[in-house]
């Protein structure tokens, strides 16, 4: 299995040779499959997620559907096509604007628009002509803009499986290759939290034993996030370990050293009190913070700092 998109010439090859995979592919390839995929029924997966499945030319076709990433590629989308129409807009109403100023700035305002701009056409003045509404005019293109949003949250899955590569007794169904590919995500997944979360690499360690004491380490620090993200899975689905940890961290403990007169340092530890959104992400763990420790008395002075004169 690969998530990524290899030639046409290499998924032949491997077809010939009988060789399975599951790959992902283009998004425009969700435009040619659409006639062919719309009187196949949808499988239900999980709350906001469902696959169907399309059999052709010895392929397998996986078409998936998120309600979740619908919602958010729809409004990245929105805000998009909002920032172009206000700018075109501005560009409209200002009456002093040259030929050759209001084509660069259309321009530029298409380019921070990215795929969106295809869905505006903007007719713009000739070499000849003053820049004016009759001039300068913008189109909205609603049905592509309609079929655009319907295929947001969409995305397609590719494979070959051998029959002898299915689990005996097993039909090819579309939540069986589903879950094979969330599999390949997820092992993906686990090595970016052990490089980048646990900074598992670079390993500076000269000796063997150190070297492996620094992954078992990682590898604990894993199964932890495992744990919580199995336990942000049942408790809130949309959070992620990284999110939570990233807002916990502020939480920090810290130690306030008051000297006493008889030259003794009253040492009170204090942990800072969370903020709104990390008693949200406490009460949903169902975990709470530890009391504040007792303060202690320890032998010793402190030595403040000494101000510099200007």
């Amino acid at each position: 299995m690969d998530r990524g998109i290899p030639t046409e010439a290499t998924l032949e090859r491997m077809r010939a040779e009988e060789v399975a995979y599951l790959v992902g592919t283009p998004r425009h390839l969700l435009s040619k499959l659409e006639k062919d995929l719309i009187g196949k029924p949808w499988e239900q997966m999980r709350e906001g997620m469902s696959v169907k499945l399309l059999e052709r030319d010895g392929e397998l076709y996986v078409q998936a559907r998120s309600s979740q990433r619908q919602k958010k590629e729809n409004a990245m989308r929105r805000r998009k096509l909002r920032a172009l129409v206000h700018g075109l807009n501005r560009l409209k109403r200002n009456v002093k604007i040259k030929r050759d100023e209001l084509i660069r700035k259309v321009a530029v305002l298409r380019k921070e628009a990215g795929r969106v701009a295809s869905f505006v056409k903007v007719a713009e003045p000739g070499h000849n002509e003053t820049v004016n509404r009759n001039t300068f005019v913008c189109t909205f293109d609603r049905g592509g803009w309609k079929t655009a949003t319907d295929r947001d949250g969409c995305y397609i899955l590719r494979a070959h499986v051998p029959w002898n590569d299915w689990p005996a007794g097993m039909e090819k169904q579309a939540p069986v290759l589903w879950k094979w590919y969330m599999q390949l995500v997820q092992v993906e997944e686990a090595f970016k939290t052990l490089k980048s979360d646990l900074n598992l690499r670079p390993i500076h360690h000269q000796i063997e034993k150190r070297v492996e004491a620094h992954i078992l380490v990682a590898f604990l620090g894993y199964c932890l996030n495992v744990t919580l993200r199995m336990k942000l899975s049942l408790a809130a689905p949309g959070l992620t370990p990284r999110a939570v940890l990233q807002s916990l961290s502020a939480i920090q403990i810290m130690e306030v050293h008051l000297p006493t007169t008889d030259g003794r340092i009253l040492v009170m530890p204090r942990h800072t009190e969370p903020e709104a959104e990390q008693r949200m992400i406490l009460q949903t763990l169902k975990l709470e913070l530890p009391p504040q420790p007792p303060p202690r008395i320890r032998a010793g002075h402190v030595e403040m700092p000494v101000p510099e004169h200007p």
